[in-house]
């Protein structure tokens, strides 16, 4: 059977656009998933959000040459194999670049035959080489519910994976819409309590006065209307686990609680004065920067480095570009399940519309888009012009030096606002502002509803 068949993934690194062309259309003749870059830098952007198989890279080029690339994969990737091509054949360049790390040195011109007959060579010993060491070198397989094949998300799986093994306090970061929730259940259900309960809470949702008995429960004639004792979610969670979201938003005096809760593993109900064991592990998730926090004297840095025993870091949704079309068709089956009908097919133009917006609002921002496109279209076909007003008028990523800060800004502020529904808190939050200086920011931009 042919490697091609397994579609994977070349990287071709030329600064010569004809030689480019010409190699990527051969391969992708052949079946694999081609990525191009005419230089250096633009091949380790590549290589940074995509899992690639095989890089083939020119020997000489302006700037970082292909040995720099070919040491910078053997120093940092390990489970990709390089080959080098050049049109400056030598004997001393050939050992050079196979000392260097490259599997093979190909001289231009080469027939396409040559070409792809190195490929084979090259991708039949990554196979046998995958294949001898595969207990030990094998990619993180996605936790049930999450999605992503990029090496930002293999790494989180990869940490995921190992958090679920322990019973140690974890911290998640990530912006908001990230899916930080998802990898607390991930987390949860993987490791030995997955039997035991698993309770979410959002420390933002719910208001100061009422979080302490929430959390800690309260017993009867505490305060006015506790009618009867009741236990708070740490009790619910006993022998399981708890997800503090958004722990960030807690006061300083809920802190100097929580770390008691962590440091002694027991909780005081409001009209108490008796404390009670738990067995709880803790969870927490923030979309702040929590070391800014502290040093700002906004969170406690003893409550912070309890928390940070293990930390997982989920990356926006624009540096997963290679995610989103996964990310897409996931939505469009729910979706289209979900509503009796066939999902529908999206066009080449409107798939492109989709990877070249920018997502403020990240994986959540796109399951709304999904769903309201499911639900709202009669056709088979999703075309460019069904897409949100905001998506068709976009420009392409990469803009022009011709437009002011002021001009920048507002449209930014309204892509976050269009992509949390209106939702001016939510807003500000992910701006990182707060909701009055929105408002005058709004004012200024000359939104009426402001």
């Amino acid at each position: 059977m042919s490697r091609a068949s397994e579609k994977e993934r070349i990287l071709v690194v030329d600064d010569t656009s004809s030689t480019l062309e010409v190699i990527a259309r051969n391969l992708v003749a052949r079946g694999f998933s081609v990525f191009t870059a005419d230089c250096v830098p633009k091949a380790l952007d590549v290589l940074e959000s995509a899992a690639i198989d095989l890089v083939i890279t020119d020997y000489k080029m302006p700037g970082p040459s292909g040995l720099d690339l070919v040491r910078h994969i053997r120093q940092n990737l390990a489970d990709t194999e390089v080959m080098m091509i050049t049109g400056f054949a030598s004997v001393e360049g050939a050992v050079e670049a196979v000392k260097s790390g490259a599997e093979e040195y190909l001289s231009k011109p080469f027939t396409d035959e040559e070409l792809l007959s190195a490929v084979e060579r090259v991708l039949e010993k990554l196979h046998l080489r995958r294949a001898a060491h595969s207990r030990s070198l094998s990619t993180p397989r996605a936790p049930q519910g999450m999605i992503g094949e990029s090496t930002a998300m293999t790494r989180v799986f990869s940490t995921v994976a190992k958090a679920a093994r322990t019973t140690a306090t974890t911290l998640i970061y990530g912006e908001s819409g990230t899916g930080k929730e998802l990898v607390a259940r991930a987390v949860h259900y993987g490791g030995p309590r997955a039997a035991a309960p698993f309770v979410a809470v959002n420390c933002g949702g719910i208001p100061e006065n009422l979080l302490e008995s929430e959390l800690f429960g309260y017993v009867k004639g505490a305060f006015t209307g506790a009618v009867e004792t009741r236990a708070g979610f740490f009790q619910t969670a006993d022998g399981g686990t708890i997800f503090l979201d958004e722990i960030s938003e807690t006061s300083m005096g809920m802190q100097v609680k929580l770390l008691r809760v962590l440091q002694e593993k027991e909780v005081c109900m409001v009209g108490s004065t008796r404390s009670t064991r738990v067995d709880v592990r803790i969870l927490a998730a923030t979309n702040k920067d929590l070391p800014t926090q502290v040093s700002r004297g906004h969170f406690r840095e003893d409550l912070y480095y309890r928390l940070n025993v293990i930390n997982i870091e989920l990356p926006p949704l624009r540096d997963r570009d290679q995610d989103a079309l996964m990310l897409v068709h996931h939505f469009v089956q729910k979706y289209a399940t979900e509503a009796g009908r066939p999902a529908p097919r999206f066009t080449a133009e409107a798939l492109q519309a989709l990877t070249g917006y920018h997502w403020p609002g990240n994986v959540r921002e796109l399951e709304n888009v999904v769903h309201r496109i499911v639900v709202m279209s009669d056709s088979d076909e999703i075309d460019v012009r069904d897409l949100p007003a905001l998506m068709r008028c976009a420009p392409a990523r990469e803009r022009g030096f011709n437009r002011s800060l002021s001009e920048v800004e507002a449209e930014y502020i309204r892509h976050v606002l269009s992509a949390v529904s209106g939702n001016k808190t939510r807003a500000a939050d992910i701006l990182g502002i707060d909701r009055k200086t929105l408002r005058e920011k709004l004012r200024r931009m000359g939104d009426a509803d402001a």
